[in-house]
């Protein structure tokens, strides 16, 4: 399944080139929403808050009243996800919360998981080089992909894979990557970075993997 990323960022909706350079810029909110509509899965992220640089969230819960959200970006507590599960996202995307001091803190995923249920928690494994990606990808920590992913099974109904190596380039996947990580866990995948072809989609579903889409979408590359 093609899932289309809508990622906000000073109040409007942009793409950014390996998470840094501005490529797209847009505030045509309904236009893209229109585009999206017919999608049974929409991600939102608020960089700002990813990056504890304010946030975007009036925006976050108008665009979760019109489109089927996952949400992410600064869910930081718990009270956070209900909040924004509360204010219409169909499931949380919790990414670096889950790493504290250079760990994973599996006290603070179970707590997430007593209070929203794994089924509407999504675990967001950034790679870089070959380690876990954190605070807007700026930090890379000693844990591989599929560390994180096996120690945080058990709390989590999903997880998503974002290649940050690849991250807006448009140049393909890394597919060996997203197989590793596919193979490492029983719960669903969704994978982010690189997908810029129909090709590169449909060899994503073959592995049952879902794919997210930003840059080729925004850009006309892969036609939705």
């Amino acid at each position: 399944m093609l899932i289309p990323s809508i990622d906000l960022q000073g109040g409007r909706i942009v793409q950014l080139v390996q998470g840094e350079a501005l490529a797209i810029a847009s505030d045509d909110f309904d236009g893209w929403i229109a585009r999206f509509a017919r999608f049974p899965k929409v991600q939102l992220i608020d960089l700002d808050a990813a990056k504890n640089q304010g946030d975007n969230s009036a925006i976050v819960t108008s665009i979760c009243g019109r489109l089927p959200c996952r949400v992410g970006g600064g869910i930081r507590t718990v009270q956070r996800a209900r909040a924004v599960l509360d204010g219409g996202a169909h499931k949380v995307i919790v990414g670096s919360s889950l790493f504290r001091g250079g760990t994973i803190d599996r006290a603070f995923a179970e707590t997430l998981a007593a209070e929203c249920a794994p089924a509407r928690l999504i675990a967001a494994v950034d790679a870089k080089q070959g380690g876990v990606a954190i605070d807007g990808w700026r930090t890379r920590l000693a844990i591989t992909p599929v560390e994180a992913i096996r120690a945080l099974e058990p709390y989590f109904g999903e997880f998503l894979f974002t290649n940050v190596d690849v991250e807006g380039l448009m140049q393909g996947l890394d597919r060996d990557a997203v197989r590793t990580v596919r193979d490492a866990t029983a719960r669903d995948v969704t994978a982010a970075g690189g997908v810029t072809t129909q090709d590169d989609v449909d060899w994503l579903d073959s592995i049952g993997v879902d794919a997210v889409a930003g840059m080729a979408i925004y850009t006309g590359r892969l036609k939705i």
